[in-house]
């Protein structure tokens, strides 16, 4: 039996339970005093117990100690650690393995290396001639027309009339007439940019043509503003032999790279793209690269 002593029942509790390493429902308590706080400080008495572990607690305590006292073989504990951290090597190599063969993809073109192709006018022309050639032109105007009134047809838009012909034998010329094809531009041209977008990739998935789009005379408009922005680079280049647009937009970086070929046919001229992701129009000696 042990005894403890403190100012309350609940201390005093907490001192053989924590003393036993146990519950205190695995403990044979007896109060021998009970605690008292007297009477302006004069009669305190503490809370006085006498505790031992129950009779069936005793047992446990014991096999406890009895495990806890027994030998341990080092050298087994060392060769069972040694063959886990075999095993664990094991199963990370064989998961770097298939890690490594899933990460092995093919090489991607370059991007510039992907626009350079795209723009290589002499190339991709007389391959386009030669698919152009092959089918009906009236065939192919009616099916775009067609396929453009049914987009439109139940839009909001007023739009009267829509022009499709061809401009030469590699491109297409669409034009919206009406009240509201100015609408079609939005602010910024952004609704232009976007319906350029739809219309050139089917035209020129389905028929292997360029696209020339015109609305409200914004297209002739871009092409004026961007022929006024370059009459000065062409006399920088003819002086210097190099120059890099600025970022440009949408049909303007077509229309910057028809114009600067026109000019300089014996020059490396190529749609770049910068970091953020801009489009520039780039004029080089032939089959240099930017620095």
């Amino acid at each position: 039996m042990k005894k403890f002593e403190s100012d309350c029942l609940e201390k005093v509790y907490e001192l053989a339970s924590a003393e036993f390493n146990c519950s205190i429902t695995e403990l044979e308590i007896e109060v021998i005093q009970q605690p008292s706080k007297g009477f302006l400080g004069f009669g305190k008495k503490n809370a006085i117990i006498e505790v031992c572990f129950k009779d069936n607690c005793k047992r446990y305590v014991q096999e406890t100690k009895t495990f806890k006292n027994k030998d341990v073989r080092i050298e087994e504990v060392s060769e069972r650690i040694e063959y886990s951290n075999r095993t664990e090597e094991k199963k990370t190599f064989v998961k770097e393995e298939k890690v490594e063969s899933f990460c092995k993809v093919p090489k991607v073109e370059n991007k510039d290396k992907i626009f350079d192709n795209f723009y290589n006018e002499e190339n991709s022309q007389s391959e386009i001639s030669k698919i152009v050639i092959k089918k009906d032109k009236d065939k192919i105007l009616e099916e775009v027309k067609s396929g453009i009134h049914l987009l439109f047809d139940e839009t909001c838009y007023k739009i009267e009339k829509i022009n499709v012909e061809f401009y030469d034998e590699e491109t297409l010329y669409v034009e919206f007439l009406g009240e509201d094809s100015a609408l079609l531009i939005g602010k910024e041209g952004y609704r232009y940019k976007a319906l350029s977008y739809i219309l050139f990739n089917w035209i020129n998935e389905k028929y292997s043509l360029m696209l020339r789009l015109e609305v409200a005379q914004f297209l002739k408009n871009q092409e004026e503003a961007i022929y006024t922005y370059l009459e000065p680079i062409i006399e920088i280049i003819k002086e210097k032999g190099t120059f890099k647009t600025k970022p440009l937009d949408g049909i303007l970086v077509h229309i910057a790279l028809k114009k600067l070929r026109e000019e300089f046919p014996d020059k490396y001229v190529a749609v770049k793209t910068n970091i953020r992701g801009d489009k520039y129009v780039l004029v080089n000696e032939y089959r240099t690269r930017e620095v």
